[in-house]
C-alpha cells in the first residue's frame, strides 16, 4: 500500500518554516539536504547553494511533511496554487510505475519517472484535473 504525503514549495524560506512545524509537531528530521550538496549544486548560484533542496519530518503513522526552496536558477517560480505537491512513496519500481501512468494520463508531466540523483525513481506531474504530484520510490 503506498504512502501519501504533502510536498511543499517554499520561497526561500523552508528551513525557517520546517524548524517552526519541529516545534509543534515535535520529532526529528528524517532528510534534509542543501542544493551545495547535490551534483547540480556546483553550477548554482552562490546565494542559493544554501537553500534547501529536500526536507522531511515525519508526522503520525509513516506519513512526512516534506518540502524544498523553490530557487530562480532550477527554472521554477513559486505562485499560489503551485506551492504543494501530493507525494506518493511506493512500495515498489512497478508500483511507482503503475502510479505514475494511471494518474498522469491526460496531464502535463514535468519530470518524468526515471531514475534521480538522490537514489530514488522519481517523476512529477499535474494531473487532468490540475493538481500536482510527485511519485518516488526510495530504492
Amino acid at each position: 500500500m503506498p504512502i501519501l504525503n504533502t510536498y511543499l514549495n517554499f520561497p526561500g524560506t523552508t528551513e525557517e518554516a520546517f524548524n517552526f512545524y519541529k516545534s509543534v509537531f515535535g520529532g526529528e528530521f528524517s532528510f534534509i539536504q542543501r542544493f551545495k550538496d547535490t551534483p547540480e549544486g556546483a553550477d548554482m548560484p552562490e546565494a542559493e547553494k544554501e537553500k534547501i533542496m529536500h526536507v522531511g519530518l515525519p508526522i503520525g503513522n509513516g506519513g512526512s511533511l516534506m518540502a524544498t526552496d523553490v530557487v530562480p536558477s532550477q527554472g521554477f517560480s513559486l505562485t499560489p496554487g503551485n506551492n504543494y505537491n501530493l507525494c506518493i512513496s511506493a512500495e515498489s519500481e512497478e508500483e511507482a510505475e503503475k502510479l505514475f501512468n494511471g494518474l498522469s494520463a491526460g496531464g502535463t508531466i514535468a519530470v518524468p519517472l526515471a531514475k534521480a540523483s538522490w537514489g530514488s525513481y522519481f517523476g512529477m506531474f499535474n494531473d487532468k484535473f490540475g493538481i500536482s504530484w510527485m511519485i518516488n520510490y526510495d530504492y
